[in-house]
This record gives structure tokens, C-alpha cells and sequence, in this order.
């Protein structure tokens, strides 16, 4: 049996590494160090050389688990144990000098995520959590709020790069949410806006068109500060389905109820 705890720590240490050299870069990105992976999906030589920094490490922590990567650094994948790993989420943010952007590591145990780790790097905060832990911050733990009512919550969202059939309905939840809530951010970066639900900065989360290595960690770290996670169908699909709602357990069912009624697939 693999031990948790050791290993959601070397994770914290590799996460740590590749954050600061995330933020040594900060201010070096020019036009020229920018690719175009698809319509405004950016990368940089920060992002591919922190995941391959990354990989590394990982490679020895658990030598037989497998790999699902942003970048493709790894890409075989193993029955049991697989990392999922985004070594800089909140690109954009970063290429602009503009914070979040945070590493995104999370260990896929057959179905289940048992370890996940988000640093965020501008804050130099480190949320994390294990299987059968809390969640923590910088060793401290950490909840999400007891808020029961939209009325009275903060939400984030993010809006999609390049698949931009669901804008429609997009722009009536936001419409919705400016008038039923506290209001609305759009921080860029999905898994520091999870983690920022896991410790009660925001009651509320949901996106369309993310990847798993967006939501993998962040989402274990919220189920385990006591909050909810799901599809937008009120499903489990939100880890491979491109679609997610994360929120405190009090105003969960208010919140997806509203998300499924825009977003959600009545036939599902």
C-alpha cells in the first residue's frame, strides 16, 4: 500500500520548484517565446520546461504510474496510478503579468483522486490534501464557508478559449448571477478559483471547457475542505466531461440547480 502523506509532500516540494522558477521567468515572456496550441490557447518555454521539471520528479516518486500532462511531456498511461499534472494553469495571466497562475498536480488511483496539489505562485500559497486528510494551506486547514445562499455568495467562472457554442446560455448565467448574488469574478485560473472555494474566498465555482489537469487537483481539495463537486448535469463526469460546478455543501444544490437549468442537458 502506497503512503499518502509521504507522497502529497514530495509533491508539495516538486509543486514549490517548479513555482519558483515559474516566477523567476515572470517578466522575461516576449512575442517571439509565445506559441499558439489552438485559438487563444497560449503556451511558453515556462510552461513545457516546469512540466518537464515536473515529470521528473514524479517519475520517481511512484515509478509505475502514468501520466496525463497539458503539454505532452508524458502521455502513456497506466492501469492503476496516473499523475495528472498542469505545470502552469492561468497561462495567459502569466504571458499579460497578471496573477493567479498556479502548478496543478493530482495522483488518479484507478478512479478515484487520492492526492492533489495546487501552488499557487504569486501568493506563494500551497493548498493541498490527501486521500482521508483535510485540506490545508501553507499547514494550516482550511473549510469552505457556511454560506447557505446564492444570495449571499461570491462566485467565479472562467469563459472558453475556443469553443464558444455554449455562449448563449454562458451570458444568461452570468446575467443571473449579477442579479442573485454577491457577484461575479473571472480570476483565470480554474484551479486556484477550486482551491479558492476549498478555503472560503468564494461560496461558488463553475466552467465550461476545461481538461482534467484544469480541475483534478482542485476539486479533490474541495471535496475535502467539506464542499461539492459536480457536473452540470448534477453527475460525476466533471473530471473528463469539460464541465464543472464546485461549492460549499450549503448552497450546492441552490447553486447547480441554477447552472443545470442554462448549462446543464436536460436529456442526460
Amino acid at each position: 500500500m502506497i503512503n499518502y502523506e509521504d507522497i502529497c509532500k514530495q509533491v508539495i516540494e516538486i509543486s514549490k520548484k517548479a513555482g519558483n522558477f515559474i516566477r523567476e521567468e515572470k517578466g522575461k515572456i516576449n512575442s517571439g517565446n509565445i506559441e499558439t496550441k489552438s485559438l487563444n490557447s497560449l503556451v511558453t518555454y515556462v510552461d513545457k520546461t516546469s512540466e518537464k521539471m515536473i515529470v521528473e520528479v514524479l517519475k520517481d516518486v511512484l515509478p509505475e504510474a502514468g501520466f496525463i500532462t497539458e503539454e505532452g511531456t508524458e502521455t502513456e498511461q497506466a492501469e492503476t496510478f496516473n499523475w495528472i499534472v498542469d505545470p502552469l494553469d492561468g497561462t495567459t495571466n502569466f504571458i499579460h503579468g497578471l496573477e493567479p497562475f498556479a502548478v496543478s498536480i493530482a495522483l488518479k488511483e484507478n478512479d478515484e483522486i487520492v492526492v492533489g496539489v495546487v501552488y499557487e505562485v504569486g501568493k506563494d500559497e500551497c493548498f493541498y490534501a490527501r486521500k482521508n486528510s483535510p485540506a490545508y494551506l501553507n499547514g494550516q486547514e482550511i473549510k469552505v464557508t457556511e454560506t447557505d445562499k446564492l444570495a449571499n455568495s461570491l462566485v467565479a467562472t472562467g469563459f472558453p478559449y475556443y469553443d464558444f457554442s455554449e455562449n448563449k446560455p454562458i451570458l444568461e448565467s452570468l446575467e443571473y448571477f449579477m442579479k442573485h448574488s454577491h457577484g461575479i469574478r473571472r480570476l483565470g485560473s480554474a484551479a486556484t478559483d477550486l482551491v479558492y472555494v476549498a478555503c472560503g474566498r468564494l461560496e461558488a465555482f463553475y466552467e465550461f471547457g476545461l481538461s482534467p489537469w484544469d480541475v483534478a487537483a482542485g476539486a479533490f481539495i474541495v471535496q475535502q475542505a467539506g464542499g461539492k463537486v459536480s457536473d452540470f448535469n448534477f453527475g460525476d463526469n466533471y473530471l473528463f466531461g469539460r464541465e464543472i460546478v464546485a461549492s460549499n455543501s450549503k448552497v450546492f444544490e441552490e447553486f447547480s440547480e441554477v447552472i443545470h437549468k442554462y448549462l446543464g442537458n436536460p436529456t442526460k
